[in-house]
Formats: C-alpha cells, structure tokens, sequence
C-alpha cells in the first residue's frame, strides 16, 4: 500500500513552473534554527554541524567515533534530508572533559578528516539536545530546468502560501526509500510479524535494482545466509531482519531484532499516512483554513489545542479572526495512546481516515502490544506558516533556476513548498 501522495493543491487554480529539485546537494540547503544557545559551560559540548551527501544518524555515528563516545552519548534536535546541504546543532556528553582543551582538539581534528561532514564551531553546554529542541528551519532552494518565466509565475503561488499557510502534508521521505514504511508500521501496529517480514524482505520493489531483485529472490527460495551475504550494507535494518532469521528466530523475535528507533520510525510513518488523508480530505472539502465545530484547534504560538463550538468557529473564522492571522489553525491527529479526539464532523473523517490505513481507532489507541515500542498519540497543525519567504530567478554553470528562500516551523517539510510552486497542470 503506497502512502496517499499529497494530490491536493492548495493552489491548484495556478499554473506551476515545472522543474526537478535535488540535483545536486547544495541545490537544497537547511539550516537549523536554534531554540537557544549554547551556554558555554557544562558537561556536554555543543557542536555546529555541517553535512552534504549524509543522513543525521549518518553524521551522529561519525561524530560519536570521533569523541570516542557512543551514539547516545550524541543529541540532536531534528532529523535532515540526506540529499541536501545542512547545518544542525549536535551535543556530545563529555563529563569532565568540555574543558580539556588537549581532548577536544584532538577529537576536533579527527573531525576534520571526515568525509562530507564539517564541524563548524564547538561550544560547551549545560544540557543535551533533545528531538524538537529547534525553533524552526530555514531553506534555500534552487529549482532547476526552468523556463525563463519561472519567478512570474511563482510569485503569485508564493504570495497565496505565505498568506494562508501551506498544507502541513508529510512529504515523501517520511515513508523510506521504497515509500512503504507506513505499511511496514500498520503491520508492527497489529503484530502481524509474518506479513512484516513477506513486506520487508520479500515483495519486489518498483525501484529495486537487480541486484537487490535478486537479493529477495534468494529470500523467498529460503537461502538466508546467501541473501544476507549479498544484501546491500545500506540496508542496515533489512540486514538485521535477515540475520535473526539465519538465527532461526521465531518471527516476532526476528522482528524484535531490528532497532527499536527504526520500528520507531515505522510507527510514525503509519500516523503520518493517516495524517496526510486528513489533510488532503480538509483540503478538497475547502476547510483547510476554516475551523468546524467539533474541531481541536491548534494554538500555533503554544502548541495547545482547544475544543471549537459554534461561537469559537464564527468569531475565529471572521476576516479579521486568528484563522486569517495564521494564530490558530485546525488539527489533524497524530493516533496513538492519549491523543485527545474532537468531535462531530472533524471526528467522523479522522476516523474514516485511520480506517482507510488498515487500522481501527481503537487499535491505535491501544497501542502496540510490544510496549518498548513509543508511540503516543498527539494533534498536529493541518497547516502552518511560511514565513519570511522570496524567490528570485537567474542562472549559473547549470543553467536557470529559480531560487527560494523561505523557514518553517519544525517538523515541516519544504518538499510540499516545492510541490505547489513546481506542480504540473
């Protein structure tokens, strides 16, 4: 089951440019904006990172052997896009030692002898970075193969986004590279280890190259110790399906074996494929920006929701209400154990909507029998702010682009952005 695609525009009624993004790393550029700074003194030491070509943990794990130190030793605020240009604060937890000048300096120039990964500055600090601990993410972005009209005709897109916000879609790389993480996370949900493993290893993926459609070929005939020979070593996770399965464990014991923040993640995928329905339903209804009695609206300078009645909805709603100020907007769930649920209309599509992912709201808010899984449930803004954006055209060894700068609050995704602006008519 593919995630739904965010086929909904919340300006479809305007011609896009057209245009690919992401050919080259710095074609795509992120930079974290920090919640606060470095303190300059404690046990943990605060680090600018600069990355091209490199996931986050990617870049976790080979600051982490540079410090000698483990990767939970390593904090972070949010995870970046591995085919970008991006800047994001690390912390590494040095008790005692943020001061050794000696210690530091030698790790620092271990640093410097990493592939794609530049430390940019180094501070002490008092506590560990934690998920979320961002104020918001700046972007530039280069779109390519443009015509010479691009800016023209982006400009009028740009201006509708940064006035009514953008849909608060999960783009594309929420799901993984084979876009089925969410499937593979309804599976985990409901302890259907055997349907995981046949999801995970065994069914031919679209993008498969030869090599890997022969890698689960060999799965399927039962030569486990031939496939994971040959599986690919970015697969980390498919690897460690296969080698509990070489170990002949039971299946709910094989799937135990992968790590727990990638079942993490799967889990979350499958919230964000529910989430995204909501999105795209609220979209085509024309209540993206309008709150509906029933709702739980979400207050965007606190991060708390309240229940909407009727007076609420028609004072919010008004030309001058904080709908139209981008204060307030409605909320969309995120399901798992604790999620508060609206009401009347707002509810029966949320729960039409988890339905339509293979999972029943009870289910979700049950949680997921093996309990040293997290998940939790929460309400996410179905839309957000696009602040201080611009665009620009002109040309460079590659050719036209139009440029755009825009940030977004955290947990955000430029792609959706990029999708309005680049979409095809």
């Amino acid at each position: 089951m593919s995630p739904p695609p965010p086929t909904h525009r919340l300006t479809a009624d305007l011609l896009g440019v057209g245009g690919v993004i992401k050919q080259r790393h710095d074609d795509f550029q992120v930079e974290e904006l920090p919640l606060y700074e470095p303190s300059g003194q404690g046990e943990h030491l605060m680090l600018l990172v600069e990355k091209r070509g490199r996931t986050t943990q990617e870049a976790i794990k080979r600051i982490a052997d540079a410090f000698r130190v483990g990767k939970r030793d390593i904090g972070y605020a949010g995870l970046k896009d591995k085919h970008a240009l991006t800047r994001q604060h690390l912390t590494v937890h040095l008790p005692g030692k943020t001061e050794d000048g000696e210690l530091i300096g030698q790790a620092l120039e271990r640093c410097e002898a990493l592939r794609d990964i530049d430390v940019l500055w180094a501070t002490p600090h008092a506590n560990k970075l934690k998920r979320g601990h961002l104020a918001a993410n700046q972007f530039t972005i280069f779109i390519r193969d443009v015509g010479v009209t691009a800016a023209i005709r982006a400009k009028p897109i740009l201006d509708r986004l940064a006035a009514t916000g953008i849909p608060n879609y999960y783009g594309p790389q929420r799901f993984g590279f084979r876009r089925n993480a969410h499937a593979l996370g309804r599976l985990l949900l409901l302890n259907q280890h055997h349907a995981f493993i046949e999801e995970m290893l065994a069914r031919p993926g679209d993008d498969d190259d030869p090599r890997l459609a022969d890698d689960r070929a060999r799965f399927r005939q039962g030569d486990l110790s031939a496939a994971i020979d040959a599986w690919p070593r970015a697969l980390p996770y498919d690897r460690q399906l296969l080698d509990a399965l070489r170990k002949q464990k039971p299946a709910d014991q094989a799937v135990a074996a992968i790590s727990r923040e990638h079942r993490d993640f799967l889990l979350s995928a499958a919230q964000s494929a529910a989430f995204n329905r909501v999105v795209a339903q609220r979209l085509a209804d024309g209540t993206l920006n309008q709150l509906l009695v029933g709702d739980l609206a979400f207050l965007h300078d606190r991060g708390a929701v309240f229940a909407v009645d009727q007076p609420t909805a028609d004072t919010d709603n008004a030309p001058e209400g904080r709908v139209a100020q981008l204060a307030v907007s409605p909320s969309g769930p995120m399901w798992g154990p604790g999620m508060t649920l609206p009401t009347d209309q707002p509810l029966a599509l949320e729960q039409q909507a988890a339905q339509a992912e293979g999972i029943t709201p009870d289910q979700w808010l049950a949680g997921p029998a093996d309990r040293s899984l997290h998940v939790e449930g929460a309400r996410r803004p179905l839309r957000i702010p696009l602040r201080d954006a611009s665009l620009a055209g002109g040309s460079d060894d590659h050719g036209l682009y139009l440029r755009l700068k825009f940030t977004l609050p955290k947990g955000a995704f430029a792609t959706i952005v990029c999708d309005e602006i680049m979409k095809a008519n």
